[in-house]
């Protein structure tokens, strides 16, 4: 072997072992704990978003019917939540000031505060965007989002994120093909544009997000499985002019390990990032609504 040849490739074996013994990601994922709410209020439940202080102690849960529960979480010195308390609930107007009824035009699915106190919403159904000043307020309606493929009544954008300048992305629950990625929609300024398109894998249906105080966007996917109920799975990604990028799939359940989980709330709890996660129990009694939370330590 010619003496060129022999040196590339021994730099090239080098260079193989040195890749190879590169450390990985050291992000790891750890289980925190469950806990059950559980209410006699004729309007719990459902719930498919969810939004925590930045403390870790306050909430917004927002159900599937137009209603919208706020209080605190009881933890205790390890951070488990122990208790639930509900300092008040209301029902989401219509931009006259009506009460929203549950169906196509209440059917509320995602959530994302604002710094300065903006409830925002998306709702299935009528696919659309509101704000609300509080609680109490009329709806502000948003200019209509576009029209994209697979949004369809049930399968709208249920999935509301917002980001530190205020911008706010969502995406469908279904992008019509199993092999068509997701649309990103992205809402600033009262205009929406496409902002980038995310990987669809078959089957995982994206129903929540939020962006991470590490910049990322965590995206909380599920997939049903009959009898056996559903599965979910959590992936964070960056959102470049370019698309996304580093993306990387931090938890996938099995079913029925977990109930239905809708609503993702990321937020830092001095040791890590916690990941608060809730279930939509369909109103039924065979289901549950869980408040389910990891921690991810980078």
């Amino acid at each position: 072997m010619p003496h060129c040849r022999r040196r590339a490739l021994i730099a090239y074996l080098c260079l193989f072992c040195v890749a190879a013994g590169a450390p990985a990601s050291a992000a790891t994922l750890e289980y925190v704990g469950t806990h059950v709410w559980q209410s006699s209020e004729s309007s719990f439940g459902g719930f498919s978003g969810i939004e925590i202080s930045k403390d870790g102690t306050g909430f917004h849960a927002l159900s599937d019917r137009a209603w919208l529960y706020w209080g605190s979480l009881q933890r205790d010195p390890q951070g488990l939540i122990r208790d639930v308390s509900v300092a008040g609930r209301a029902r989401l107007k219509d931009s006259k000031g009506n009460p929203l009824k549950p169906g196509y035009l209440g059917d509320s699915e995602g959530l994302a505060l604002g710094d300065d106190g903006t409830i925002w919403v998306t709702f299935e159904g009528l696919d659309r965007l509101a704000s609300f000043e509080n609680p109490d307020a009329a709806a502000t309606l948003h200019p209509s989002p576009p029209d994209l493929p697979g949004m369809r009544v049930n399968s709208g954008l249920e999935a509301l994120a917002i980001d530190p300048t205020g911008a706010l992305f969502t995406l469908p629950e279904k992008s019509g093909h199993e092999d068509r990625p997701f649309p990103l929609l992205k809402y600033t300024d009262g205009a929406w544009s496409r902002f980038s398109q995310i990987r669809r894998d078959p089957r995982w249906l994206p129903v929540g997000a939020d962006f991470g105080p590490d910049g990322f966007l965590y995206l909380l996917e599920r997939d049903f499985h009959g009898l056996l109920g559903f599965s979910s799975r959590v992936r964070r990604m960056r959102l470049t002019d370019q698309g996304p990028v580093d993306e990387e799939i931090l938890l996938e359940t099995t079913p029925l390990q977990y109930d239905n989980l809708e609503g993702l709330a990321v937020w830092h709890d001095g040791q890590g990032i916690r990941l608060t996660m809730i279930s939509d129990d369909n109103f039924l009694i065979v289901q549950r609504t869980e408040l389910v939370e990891y921690r991810l330590r980078d």
